[in-house]
């Protein structure tokens, strides 16, 4: 069975999210501090599917713990902060974290990204592929496919694409998107987000895609597969 790691050192918040992990008919191992973490995710490396871990840890802080995952691991990692300052999430972000939430949170709210997380399909070192819905998006090629039908991107397409692939149904802001593909000392602003997604809405009008992108206006972007 597949397993979600958490990495926190509230023993009841632990508690908690082991049992939302469990309602996803998932199997939740749980560590106390950074290095049992690592330690467990070693143990674990062939079934664990996804990673929650706090940022505010003594000892390894969660940061620490994330640059040492990402050295030989791409597992989804969603962290978790009681601060809401932007620098925390830069920095996470930088890191590698997927996705963060900030305490105190909502059960439904935890549910929610654990099933959005785990929908991605994931880049994995041996594909090169990001997947969502009928699109494949190609590390190696900057190739956005779809059935027969391809069309490559520029960077900055493919860094947002990929962005909102890995998110899946979860909202992406703004904020995020300038953060992750313009860099955080970029001018960019929202318009410059707007043209891009306008971009990349006409070429998966052009691949014949059932996946959309979906405005939440005021708030940010997320992708939808819409049915026949």
């Amino acid at each position: 069975m597949n397993s979600v790691l958490i990495i926190d050192d509230d023993k009841e918040l632990c508690a908690l999210m082991k049992k939302c992990v469990e309602q996803e008919n998932l199997s939740a191992v749980v560590a106390h501090g950074g290095l049992e973490g690592l330690r467990l995710l070693g143990e674990n490396k062939g079934t664990c599917c996804l990673i929650i871990l706090d940022v505010m840890m003594p000892g390894m802080d969660g940061f620490q713990v994330l640059q040492k995952i990402r050295e030989k691991n791409n597992v989804p990692v969603l962290m978790l902060t009681a601060r809401s300052d932007l620098s925390d999430r830069v920095r996470g972000l930088d890191c590698g974290a997927d996705y963060y939430l900030t305490k105190p949170f909502e059960t439904e709210e935890l549910l929610a990204c654990i099933r959005s997380l785990l929908r991605r399909g994931g880049e994995t070192a041996d594909s090169g592929e990001t997947c969502f819905g009928d699109l494949r998006l190609q590390r190696a090629t900057f190739l956005l496919a779809c059935g027969e039908r391809s069309v490559r991107l520029s960077r900055r397409e493919y860094d947002l694409m990929e962005l909102l692939m890995k998110n899946g149904s979860q909202i992406v802001s703004k904020e995020q998107l300038i953060l992750k593909v313009w860099g955080y000392d970029s001018a960019a602003e929202d318009n410059n987000v707007e043209v891009y997604i306008s971009f990349l809405r006409r070429k998966l009008t052009h691949l014949h895609s059932r996946v959309r992108i979906k405005t939440l206006r005021m708030v940010g972007y997320c992708l939808e597969e819409v049915t026949a």
